[in-house]
């Protein structure tokens, strides 16, 4: 057989010739041509759901929304496997599907099964989809230092969520931009139980005085000297002294 090849192929040196130089320039082509990536993506096609139950603990966080959301998902067409994780206040669904779903198509189920269930989930509690990215889309990772020492973990965790990470997320191909450690900025009301006592106040006194001190009121508007003047009452709380002239209760 391998005496036969030979022979048919001096025969018939130039189809051989021009059967090489169509190989190697075929192969040259697909060697130009060929996407390599210094990091292949391997990892599933898999949609994340993120779902705050603030202040419950993991046991009811698993009964009340992980569990109705793990039966749910395992009937989204293309699923192969539906992972769920209860912590503190927080609950993670993880929707992996087969290889070669369309990562779009895969969002756009799970949002679709999403809607259905969200009338089991408890009152004030919304499910929502992770960022579109993939398990090895985490690039890059910085810090904000203070080297001077005039701002505290407030101060640089609030440069961070309201300006550096909007501006990150302009950057093209940029799905998210997650915060991770530093001080989120609050205020916090501490009640002392026997001076509500005392004024005969109680804690739902107290909430309904702050969320009625933290609003604003649109009004109509004047026309004086022919301009149009809007009138609006602007009542939100923004510094401490605002929170102390909050009258709880008149006699």
């Amino acid at each position: 057989m391998i005496e036969w090849i030979i022979r048919r192929s001096v025969a018939n040196r130039f189809l051989v010739l021009m059967g090489a130089l169509f190989l190697s320039i075929w192969g040259t082509w697909t060697i130009i041509n060929t996407p390599v990536d210094a990091l292949p993506d391997l990892s599933d096609v898999q949609v994340i759901i993120k779902t705050s139950y603030p202040g419950q603990a993991p046991q009811i966080v698993e009964n009340q929304v992980t569990y109705p959301l793990t039966t749910t998902m395992l009937s989204v067409p293309g699923a192969k496997t539906v992972r769920g994780f209860s912590q503190f206040g927080d609950s993670y669904v993880y929707v992996i599907f087969e290889d070669g779903t369309d990562p779009y198509w895969a969002r756009s189920r799970v949002l679709e099964y999403l809607n259905q269930v969200q009338g089991k989930l408890p009152a004030g509690v919304s499910a929502e989809l992770g960022p579109d990215a993939t398990g090895v889309g985490w690039i890059y990772e910085y810090a904000l230092v203070d080297r001077s020492g005039k701002h505290d973990l407030a101060d640089l965790r609030s440069l961070q969520d309201w300006f550096l990470k909007y501006e990150l997320k302009t950057i093209p191909d940029v799905a998210e931009v997650a915060s991770v450690g530093g001080v989120v900025k609050e205020y916090q009301v501490v009640i002392d139980p026997q001076r509500l006592a005392q004024y005969g106040i109680s804690l739902a006194e107290v909430k309904s005085a702050l969320d009625a001190s933290n609003q604003e009121a649109g009004g109509s508007s004047i026309e004086l000297a022919e301009a149009e003047y809007m009138v609006r009452a602007s009542g939100y709380l923004q510094t401490l002294d605002d929170f102390n002239h909050i009258v709880l209760k008149s006699q």
